[in-house]
């Protein structure tokens, strides 16, 4: 089979690869779609550790073609997602119901080979059915919906109040949309890309503004009658979005960190201000148990506005600039194999 391997910082190869045979408990997964990240790039880019050589991708969809002992035959052809991450099962977090903060995690694309490859082997436990009638494309973004339903369990918002979501690309337009299903208003893009507050609307946002713009703060405070905004969420990463949100924050208002951050990266606050307003800093991380009810939201997002590109294995390096330089707002990567690639073809965009 052909994979696309991680071996190193800035050293990406299509590699041929014995086909994998699923052991007991797993399925063998002919691969549909694999989706592309910023997570992959900061892996190539030697930002976050990844454990060469590995088959890279975490967001993937297939289709079961052979399963282990102890797995159904029954589920052969199957179009399933893939949960991505492994636990130890045995530290103090995994013991206690919070397996994501598990000491000794393994996550396929990372850790383990991923879904950038004509076939993965993983187990059937984590393979999860994707309802009749959706795209594989959609499919393929079950993980970071999942992430983002955790999110907003974190975030927990009250119904009619307002929320701004910095950083408007995929994760924000996924959030974008559980936001407007919570009821949440005015529901706020924030991105200096024009482009990106263009995906934003067609999301669903009621309004979208620049961070870089004069009057943002004034726009901010205008759509909130002047007391600032209740819900924020860091779709970006970014230290700057964290100092900027504490300060147009409502009082009593919580800021949620969502995207991730470089490890070296560092945010000013004051704590005076997290104090008189009593402000919430939130963490969020992955997606525990949160991977069944985002399958049951794949049909109920905005994922359809998102302009995609596909790049089939061979074109690794192209899609991986593209993803660099924002070609499309999500880049999949479309095997030879997948019932999609004559629809896809190589490096095509769609709208």
């Amino acid at each position: 089979m052909k994979a696309i391997r991680f071996h190193g910082i800035d050293d990406l190869r299509v590699d041929h690869l014995p086909d994998p045979e699923p052991g007991p408990g797993e399925v063998l997964v002919a691969i549909e779609a694999a989706g592309m990240c910023a997570t992959d790039t900061h892996i190539l880019d030697g930002h976050y550790f990844a454990a060469a050589p590995v088959v890279l991708g975490h967001e993937f969809s297939g289709r079961i073609t052979a399963v282990g002992d102890g797995v159904p035959a029954s589920r052969i052809g199957e179009l399933i997602t893939c949960e991505p991450h492994e636990y130890c099962r045995s530290c103090l977090y995994c013991q206690i119901g919070q397996e994501h903060m598990c000491v000794d995690k393994k996550a396929y694309g990372v850790h383990l080979n991923g879904g950038m490859a004509d076939l993965v082997v993983i187990p059937a436990r984590l393979a999860y059915t994707i309802p009749d009638g959706i795209s594989p494309i959609y499919g393929a973004m079950t993980e970071p919906i999942a992430c983002s339903v955790h999110a907003f369990d974190r975030l927990n918002p009250d119904s009619g109040l307002p929320i701004a979501i910095h950083g408007c690309g995929p994760a924000g337009t996924i959030l974008i949309g559980l936001a407007k299903l919570r009821g949440l208003s005015p529901i706020i893009g924030i991105d200096p890309r024009a482009e990106r507050r263009e995906l934003a609307l067609r999301a669903g946002a009621d309004v979208v503004l620049d961070p870089n713009d004069l009057s943002f703060t004034d726009r901010l405070m205008e759509l909130t009658g002047g007391y600032g905004v209740t819900y924020q969420i860091d779709a970006a990463g970014s230290p700057r979005v964290i100092e900027t949100a504490i300060r147009v924050a409502a009082r009593k208002g919580t800021v949620l960190f969502f995207g991730v951050a470089a490890p070296e990266a560092t945010a000013t606050i004051h704590p005076q201000e997290v104090y008189a307003k009593e402000l919430t800093l939130l963490g969020t991380a992955i997606n525990p148990f949160t991977h069944r009810r985002a399958v049951a939201l794949l049909d109920r997002l905005p994922l359809p506005q998102l302009h995609t590109a596909t790049f089939g294995l061979d074109q690794a390096a192209e899609a991986f600039q593209a993803q660099r330089d924002g070609a499309a707002d999500k880049i999949f990567i479309i095997p030879e194999g997948s019932s999609l690639h004559s629809t896809h073809n190589a490096a095509e965009a769609t709208k």
